[in-house]
């Protein structure tokens, strides 16, 4: 069952509803989540349980942007839903946002481990709900921008060994992850971390902007603007993030500097429970565990070296004697 709304957000040129799919065995909860969302102008189709929801998934020619899934149904349970959805090629770069039982911290230890990275802890509140929502919208958003981008640039990117290059912008440190991303063996693996992980160098590392800073900023819609507004400061205007890109045998490597005092990364390699429903403070983690093999920070925390390795594949064993 599926409502639509009149609303629309923008996906680079063109013009998208934004679909949800709401997955809860509860019907009163179900009913409140779709009525919420639809409010703000989101399309809903609810499902009843795991495997409604996959059939939903699996029926659709064009993907949900975002799935709101209930990890606690019977038929399939969301860490079934989850698992088969992060299979499927066609259905893997889908967020999912688990809402899970608040005196239970260990469900979200075990939902990170499995891939998700975004949580709302029952019971929900509004202003929680379409803040999460609201942040994995845009992740859906800037992915399909960034891939569009990322496909364009598309050529003979198998014959580079080293590449060098800078950013100063929010829009250049896009264009460039979207360049990148097509000299690893698996472009649309690297894409979000790379541009996760440039985007950190210009606000965090460059421009200084706290976490807390942040959060403010994205709560009230002002994140970019504030962002634009300190390149233009002078002590920042000539500040740059820099990469060096190699290429060794079956190893890629991707090395890049913000000329910030750095941070304290190593509370972010991994996904901490405790930030589950903050509106970011994701990326690092899903660089980490997601697109690359491996981050490896300098102690400063300002430089860090993105790994993928490409395992050589078993050689075929000849069966045929004649």
């Amino acid at each position: 069952m599926s409502s639509t709304s009149s609303a629309a957000v923008g996906y680079g040129m063109r013009m998208k509803k934004t679909s949800i799919l709401v997955v809860d065995d509860n019907p009163t909860t179900l009913h409140l989540l779709a009525r919420i969302l639809e409010g703000e102008g989101y399309e809903i189709t609810r499902a009843a349980n795991g495997l409604e929801a996959m059939n939903e998934l699996r029926s659709r020619t064009d993907n949900f942007d975002v799935i709101v899934l209930d990890r606690m149904m019977p038929v399939m349970d969301g860490m079934e839903v989850t698992a088969k959805i992060l299979a499927d090629s066609d259905l893997k770069h889908i967020p999912i946002i688990m809402q899970t039982a608040a005196d239970q911290p260990e469900q979200i230890s075990e939902g990170i481990k499995a891939g998700v990275f975004y949580y709302l802890t029952k019971p929900i509140e509004r202003k929680t709900l379409l803040s999460v929502v609201s942040s994995a919208v845009k992740e859906v958003e800037q992915r399909r921008v960034l891939r569009a981008e990322m496909l364009r640039h598309r050529m003979s990117f198998g014959l580079i060994q080293v590449l060098k290059g800078s950013c100063r912008t929010l829009d250049e440190a896009e264009s460039l992850a979207s360049f990148l991303a097509n000299c690893f063996p698996d472009p649309d693996r690297a894409l979000t971390g790379i541009s996760e992980i440039l985007i950190n160098g210009v606000e965090h590392g460059n421009l200084g902007i706290s976490y807390d800073e942040k959060t403010r900023l994205m709560d009230e819609n002002l994140w970019r603007e504030e962002v634009n507004k300190r390149l233009r400061l002078p002590e920042f205007k000539d500040k740059k993030v820099t990469v060096i890109f190699e290429k060794k045998e079956s190893t890629y490597y991707l090395q890049i500097t913000d000329q910030g005092k750095g941070f304290n990364w190593k509370s972010f390699l991994e996904f901490d429970p405790s930030r589950a429903s903050h509106n970011h403070g994701r990326g690092i983690a899903m660089a980490n565990m997601i697109a690359f093999d491996r981050l490896v920070y300098n102690e400063q925390g300002n430089q860090v070296t993105a790994v993928m390795e490409v395992k050589p594949e078993a050689p075929e064993i000849d069966t045929y004697w004649g």
